[in-house]
């Protein structure tokens, strides 16, 4: 298959609230997907959809080349799920609770589980009742990543886990998708999605509004530049493509528009250049660039 998941128009309501509206989303096998949106923009209403969890009132979505809602039963014994928030039964320990949803799934890898419960340094034969949320979130974890399974559906993973736990978990993640495994990521910890994912799509009020791989996303913001010379640096002034420009004592700071960087390498070339940094835009900075421009064309209420 060449493709892991497949959306085209999902929509889904409930009652006056369209919480998917017309929803685009492809994730190729054997790659890692970022899902970004903030709360509300419909990120588990979709992976409900894709767990048959959730019927969708219109649009077509394939899982694994399967329908999510016919063929459910068939497809969960060949994905696995982590939630954001994980609730677990009271009186079974956390090796019980391992076992059992890795045979809900039809079984687990022993080996792997017993590595990934040391990994992620869990005691197995505490009551999950005892469980802070990072451990119950741990539990969720470990079953998911023993199963030999072909697509992660993560939906905020990390939540509650220490950021030692957290990059543990991307180192684990790393080595399974290195075997071809397919992953769709949702998360707000940004840096991780940074860290894990080959491509990015951002929704916003139930629609995809981007997508594509970070360097074709970057598109969205500027890079911003710091140079240091032992003359002045005035004839930036004057560069296409060149915004917010602070001289001071031979350094100048500012950022430029894509395409426009060798236009200022042009100009800089006249001069004697001590030192110059060029940082290109985090995924942070592209995820509030586009949606603080989305806030300021809204019309304020009355």
């Amino acid at each position: 298959m060449a493709h892991a998941i497949r959306i085209a128009g999902l929509v889904k309501t409930f009652g006056q609230t369209r919480a998917l509206d017309g929803l685009d989303l492809v994730t190729a096998t054997g790659a890692v997907h970022g899902f970004l949106g903030p709360n509300g923009a419909g990120k588990t209403t979709t992976i409900r959809v894709l767990l048959g969890l959730l019927r969708p009132d219109a649009g077509e979505a394939s899982l694994l080349g399967g329908d999510p809602w016919r063929d459910a039963v068939t497809l969960h014994r060949r994905l696995a799920y982590v939630p954001g928030d994980v609730y677990l039964w009271p009186n079974l320990s956390g090796g019980e609770a391992i076992d059992l949803l890795g045979t809900l799934r039809g079984g687990l890898d022993r080996r792997r589980r017993d590595l990934l419960i040391e990994r992620f340094q869990l005691d197995p034969t505490k009551r999950c009742r005892t469980y802070s949320k990072g451990n119950r979130q741990k539990v969720a974890i470990i079953a998911a990543l023993a199963s030999d399974v072909e697509l992660y559906l993560l939906d905020e993973p990390t939540s509650g886990l220490d950021p030692l736990m957290a990059e543990i978990f991307e180192v684990t993640l790393r080595e399974l998708c290195a075997d071809g495994r397919s992953v769709l990521l949702s998360s707000h910890i940004l840096a991780e999605v940074e860290a894990l994912c080959d491509r990015v799509s951002i929704i916003r009020e139930g629609r995809t509004v981007e997508t594509g791989t970070l360097a074709e996303l970057r598109h969205l913001t500027r890079t911003a530049v710091t140079v240091e010379a032992d003359e002045p640096l005035d004839l930036l002034r004057s560069v296409r493509g060149v915004h917010d420009l602070e001289l001071a004592d031979g350094r100048a700071r500012f950022q430029v528009e894509t395409g426009a960087m060798s236009g200022v390498v042009r100009a800089l070339s006249s001069v004697d250049v001590r030192a110059l940094t060029a940082t290109p835009p985090t995924l942070e900075e592209l995820f509030l660039r586009h949606y603080d421009d989305h806030l300021l064309s809204e019309e304020p209420s009355a």
